[in-house]
């Protein structure tokens, strides 16, 4: 929130810029009303006069929390005037969240960006939330303990969830090892959400750990690992299982998992609006 206020010297702290007829206008137009509820004359805003944007902000001692803030009474959901059957039906699709959820090292950014790549090919607009890049911006400032983690995956619940209500196709890629976590991004996006796990024997990610992490993880470099010193819980109901290997480590051709997918989102009619 900001509250501005008109003079003709610049202050410290403020930022100062020359005033607009049409900022000039609309302040105008505010201080009438509040002069009209209070049955006085408004103030004159004279022509040059300078612009002092005021920020209010928490005290920098205040510990701000996520999940609470948004029980301030003064936040308010505003309804776009472009609704999401408006906006699916302009786009030929319905916007979804499919959640790849499994091992690392199971293949979930590979079919994903597979997906996303046979998806585009046809015309569908898709985006790919990947849970490696997503650290290296929004939740780089987050670590891998539990508390961490479920914020990694609220944070991006609600990103995917903003995607699906534009129309988008949205594939998400995380570990997500949590399954009270995947159920509330669930519960967040709704009758929009898919899950896919992807099955694979632990031994066969171990085998083909293309990062070296389990390795790591084995020789105690990294704490916290899942699948290792953390456990990983599987899905019980996931509305698409693929099996990305059986013990024999034979893996599944990621462009085959990807066309049985194309396959279920059109019986699912999320391909057309």
């Amino acid at each position: 929130e900001f509250c501005v206020t008109h003079s003709s010297h610049t202050t410290r702290h403020t930022k100062n810029s020359t005033m607009s007829s049409a900022l000039r206008r609309t302040i105008r137009d505010v201080a009438a009303r509040a002069a009209a509820q209070k049955g006085t004359n408004p103030p004159k805003i004279p022509r040059g006069a300078a612009t002092t944007f005021t920020t209010f902000s928490s005290p920098a001692n205040e510990k701000v929390d996520a999940y609470k803030v948004g029980d301030s009474t003064n936040i308010k959901w505003h309804e776009g005037s472009v609704d999401v059957q408006t906006r699916e039906k302009t786009m030929g699709q319905k916007g979804c969240v499919l959640w790849f959820t499994g091992l690392s090292g199971s293949g979930k950014s590979t079919v994903a960006y597979t997906l996303e790549h046979e998806l585009f090919k046809r015309g569908n607009k898709v985006v790919t939330l990947d849970g490696d890049n997503i650290r290296h911006g929004l939740n780089s400032n987050l670590g891998f303990t539990a508390e961490d983690r479920e914020e990694n995956i609220r944070r991006i619940g609600e990103v995917s969830k903003l995607f699906a209500d534009a129309g988008m196709i949205t594939l998400v890629s995380f570990i997500s090892p949590y399954k009270r976590d995947r159920l509330k991004v669930r519960e967040r996006v709704g009758d929009k959400f898919l899950e896919v796990y992807m099955k694979i024997p632990l031994s066969v990610c171990e085998e083909r750990d293309p990062k070296g992490l389990y390795k790591a993880a084995r020789a105690g470099k990294i704490k916290g690992f899942t699948g290792i010193d953390d456990p990983y819980e599987e899905p019980e109901n996931a509305e698409i299982e693929m099996k990305v290997a059986g013990e024999d480590g034979v893996l599944a051709p990621p462009r085959e998992m990807a066309q049985e997918m194309v396959k279920i989102l059109e019986q699912k009619g999320f391909l057309s609006a």
